[in-house]
């Protein structure tokens, strides 16, 4: 039995359905999180499972319970909002402790929490401060403290870091997998930013339009995303996609295409056999831009590599590597390559394709077929 069990859960607002046949299984101690663009219905799933919403069909159960009907505050749920959503005439000790006081929870109870999250969250020279005198950080951790301190079945997180600069986000997200690594609690996280969902989670659901692409752990999703969507959303910079057709040469699978001069192009393909009955047909090459990169880089190692001598557009430096922009198949394709291999453009560049890496996908339903 799951710990927490969403069963056909489906979600309509007036004439428009937001969510479409949700399923989702989680043991204790998992940590998920949804991702997805804005609009695609992970923060109604979220709000759902706190009992914000209600499902229009389908059970939410933790512990083999059916909490359709129980109200938010007896769920044993704590949720951690975007807005971080603190009492402004309240100290942060105050913030904190809040819900126990209303549970009725006693006094020497509560400090010992308190101090106990305080010492956690490294917020106990903040505790007499009130909201208006603190940093959106220290905000965010108070606002995680009062969920810790409630001692739940279950965290529940919506986007908490959407409002905090590029450097504090990195730093919360790194208190955030701390945390879970330190409690082992079951945790479900809201997010748009595919960094933080690969990151964080032990297991990723990637959302699109009210529905479930892909559930599946951080590395096989992206690794081995299950569709065009789930490539091209999850990874930075995205899954390069190739035109191409798979093609015989002389008893071989390849994935004829073009280089960026227009000729053509045979790479062989590694899963021959799921390929063969597409013989003739168009597909879609995905290549990550670490799995194609400079024929000299240490990361070219691999049984099946295929090296081109391919023109480059366009060089970007990121510190540690840079972006070379190249061209297979009509498209702008991203290499990754160390820093100091940087090429200029117009050069031509041996480029290494690792084609155990590679991935195909059928043009016409946009499914992973290899």
């Amino acid at each position: 039995m799951s710990f927490l069990s969403v069963s056909g859960v489906s979600k309509s607002f007036g004439g428009g359905q937001v969510l479409r046949d949700i399923n989702i299984d989680l043991e204790q101690g998992e940590f998920l999180v949804l991702v997805g663009p804005s609009g695609c219905g992970k923060s109604t799933l979220l709000n759902i499972i706190a009992g914000l919403e209600s499902a229009t069909a389908g059970d939410i159960a933790i512990e083999g319970r059916v909490v359709n009907d129980v109200h938010p505050s007896k769920r044993n749920i704590a949720m951690v909002f975007q807005s971080y959503a603190l009492y402004p005439n309240m100290s942060v000790a105050g913030n904190i402790t809040f819900g126990l006081e209303m549970h009725k929870i006693p006094k020497p109870e509560r400090e010992r929490r308190l101090k106990e999250i305080a010492d956690l969250l490294q917020i106990a020279p903040l505790l007499n401060r009130k909201p208006r005198q603190l940093s959106g950080g220290q905000r965010q951790r108070v606002a995680m403290g009062r969920a810790l301190v409630r001692q739940p079945s279950v965290f529940l997180f919506d986007e908490p870091l959407s409002n905090l600069d590029a450097k504090l986000r990195v730093d919360m997200r790194v208190e955030i997998k701390k945390l879970y690594q330190k409690l082992g609690a079951t945790m479900i996280y809201v997010t748009h930013d595919q960094v933080e969902a690969l990151t964080l989670s032990t297991r990723i659901a990637v959302m699109n339009h009210g529905v479930i692409e892909q559930i599946g752990a951080p590395q096989d999703i992206y690794d081995a995303p299950a569709n065009l969507f789930v490539a091209t959303f999850i990874g930075s910079p995205a899954m390069n996609l190739i035109d191409a057709t798979v093609v015989d040469a002389g008893g071989k699978l390849c994935a004829e295409t073009t280089d960026a001069g227009g000729a053509c192009l045979r790479l062989a393909l590694a899963s021959a056999d799921k390929l063969r009955g597409h013989l003739g047909r168009r597909i879609l090459l995905g290549v990550r831009p670490e799995a194609l990169t400079d024929s000299r880089s240490t990361m070219a190692a691999g049984a099946r590599i295929e090296t081109v001598n391919n023109r480059v557009s366009l060089v970007e430096m990121t510190g540690a590597d840079i972006f070379v922009t190249t061209s297979f198949g009509g498209r702008d394709c991203v290499a990754r390559m160390p820093a100091d291999r940087a090429p200029r453009p117009g050069d031509s560049v041996a480029f290494a394709l690792n084609m155990d890496k590679a991935v195909v996908f059928d043009a016409d339903t946009s499914e992973r077929i290899a």
